[in-house]
């Protein structure tokens, strides 16, 4: 597996993992960052402004926030973990696998997401044309991330239980490892549509790929994300912590469409 000084990707599961055997020093080496993947665009920006203010490196890795929590209970060597759902930070620090009960740094959205290309459907976040598009067989595949481990996953199921699609959706979902793959197969044609997160949407990587419209927030529960750091991380990673909560890095939160704590 190639390891860069930008990211990991998502499949970071080698617990063997040494920090120090990394150029420098320990306490120099870059910190091991597990963000989930609605995060992907904003906090590999967020690091690159973090290495040229500071002159320090993190490793991002991306996926679920549901694997990333299960994998530091087994030992992964993960610093510091920015969740898209606070209620797995709260059951680490119960544990006491994180410091403490860490700090909410953004509230998250989804939307339904289009291709730009080959899909009968429209991006329309009351999801009546998605409805009357099932009622027609005009939708063969559907997308959202697995709700078993995926925030991002829940809250989409929340939404079609909300508006009376879930059940004749089971038949056609393709499930994402995490809301990254979602909107990869939701914007490939691969599928016709799917529900994804909001800061993938306004992502310029992907705004072009796809049509997209949010959904009302009140159809499902908030997406309240939070961010710890686990028990050894380094003073890197409590820099780049520290550097999460600052007007440079709220700013490319906010620019991905995230609602930001005061």
């Amino acid at each position: 597996m190639m390891l860069t000084r930008r990211a990991l990707g998502a499949s970071f599961l080698s617990f063997g993992f040494a920090v120090a055997a990394l150029p420098g020093t320990a306490e120099e080496a870059p910190a091991t960052i597990a963000a989930a993947s609605d995060l992907r665009y904003a906090v590999e920006e967020i690091a690159d402004a973090f290495r040229a203010e500071t002159g320090k490196e993190v490793l991002l890795s991306f996926g679920s926030t549901g694997n990333f929590a299960r994998q530091i209970r087994e030992g992964a060597p993960f610093q510091m973990l920015m969740a898209a759902d606070e209620h797995f930070i709260l059951d680490l620090a119960r544990d006491g696998f994180t410091r403490d009960e860490g700090t909410l740094y953004a509230e998250g959205r989804v939307a339904i997401a289009i291709p730009a290309d080959g899909s009968t459907l429209l991006p329309d976040g009351t999801l009546e044309n998605l409805r009357t598009a099932l009622a027609e067989g005009r939708v063969t595949r559907f997308a959202i991330a697995n709700p078993e481990h995926a925030p991002y996953g829940m809250r989409a199921e929340e939404v079609l239980r909300h508006s009376g699609l879930w059940e004749a959706l089971q038949p056609i979902l393709v499930l994402g490892e995490n809301v990254s793959q979602a909107a990869q197969f939701a914007l490939s044609g691969n599928a016709d549509g799917g529900i994804i997160a909001w800061s993938l949407a306004t992502a310029p990587q992907l705004r072009d790929r796809g049509r997209f419209a949010l959904i009302p927030a009140e159809w499902h529960a908030p997406l309240l994300q939070r961010m710890a750091l686990v028990r050894e991380a380094s003073p890197v990673a409590e820099a780049f912590y520290a550097y999460i909560q600052q007007p440079t890095a709220r700013a490319i939160m906010e620019r991905y469409g995230f609602a930001l704590p005061e």
